[in-house]
């Protein structure tokens, strides 16, 4: 699959988006001379603060993000690529206002890498972080096996939900409960019927046949184990609703929240469609969907597909939820 993408030095590419995404959304965010993507209304946050890191090239995510209400600073990698540790100890010393630092990572092996070292030299430092790692993908390991699945779309609730936390002057151990307390229940699985190109390369980073279609497909082309021919929406909706309630052992009564993440080539007709079906699941099974999203948040360049998220809600993770927030690309 030949790459088409208006871009220019793909060697500037990270930098060259970021500078848009800043001078597109002045009043909300800034960035630094490291390329730090910071709320602007950081300094007045006497608050535990908020800061996540992940590659660009997923856009609306993660920088999108950033603003009042939930992400205070997000450090970007390179396209598909983590960012070192240095830029990360930078973020979280400007981040913290004396409430100390949540520290958001989604699992994959760069960005663990890159946590784990921030950690270990924050620990050294003095500095008062607590990380939280969310990893819902239920395609590549067991819920028991929890540490290997891959972060998913699910970490931009995560971040709504432990921003609100931080916002009601929460602590931070508390506000590293309640992001662990969503992230655990919480299930993502993605269908891609068309893979992507690497942006600074070229190159085409998965490949399907005209009439496959993959359930479990990671959001970097990583296989998931369920190619096979491509089925209707509703066929295919059912198959990812099932495999979540499973997971979550969600029960009748209970309430859901369901996040439809279309991942970059995939029309919001389509992501309605689906969102639809899997919603009259749910209400077959008496699961009540109290909260929901419809968009692109977490995106896969030009991959046609969709992340199907899902996570038991109470009335607690609702209220906190239903927070106000203002980022450039999501907002209550």
């Amino acid at each position: 699959m030949k790459m088409k993408k208006f871009i220019n030095d793909p060697a500037n590419l990270t930098n060259e988006l970021l500078e848009g995404l800043a001078l597109s959304n002045p009043q909300l965010i800034e960035l630094t001379d490291s390329k730090l993507v910071v709320n602007r209304k950081l300094d007045r946050a006497d608050r535990v603060t908020i800061v996540t890191l992940g590659g660009t090239g997923h856009e609306p995510a993660i920088s999108g993000f950033v603003g009042e209400g939930m992400i205070d600073i997000s450090v970007p990698g390179d396209i598909f690529a983590a960012p070192g540790p240095g830029p990360c100890l930078e973020a979280i010393r400007m981040a913290d206002k004396g409430k100390g630092v949540l520290f958001v990572v989604l699992n994959h092996a760069g960005d663990m890498l890159t946590g784990d070292m921030v950690m270990k030299r924050a620990q050294k430092e003095g500095l008062n972080v607590m990380k939280v790692v969310t990893q819902e993908d239920i395609s590549n390991a067991t819920r028991e096996n929890g540490h290997d699945r891959r972060g998913l779309v699910g970490c931009v609730p995560v971040y709504k939900v432990a921003a609100a936390a931080a916002q009601s002057g929460k602590s931070l151990e508390e506000v590293a409960k309640i992001a662990q307390y969503f992230a655990d229940n919480m299930a993502t699985i993605a269908v891609a019927a068309r893979g992507a190109t690497h942006p600074s390369t070229g190159e085409t980073i998965s490949i399907l046949g005209e009439e496959e279609m993959e359930i479990g497909m990671g959001q970097h082309g990583e296989g998931g184990g369920g190619r096979q021919k491509l089925l209707s929406a509703d066929e295919t909706t059912a198959i990812m609703t099932e495999e979540l309630v499973k997971d979550l052992d969600l029960k009748s009564g209970e309430k859901a929240m369901v996040i439809v993440n279309g991942t970059g080539a995939t029309t919001l007709m389509e992501q309605l469609i689906v969102f639809r079906k899997a919603h009259k699941y749910l209400a077959e099974k008496n699961i009540e969907v109290v909260a929901n999203v419809v968009n692109e948040l977490l995106t896969v360049q030009e991959m046609s597909g969709f992340q199907l998220c899902m996570a038991r809600m109470d009335e607690d993770m609702l209220d906190l939820w239903e927070q106000p927030c203002k980022t450039p690309y999501f907002k209550k």
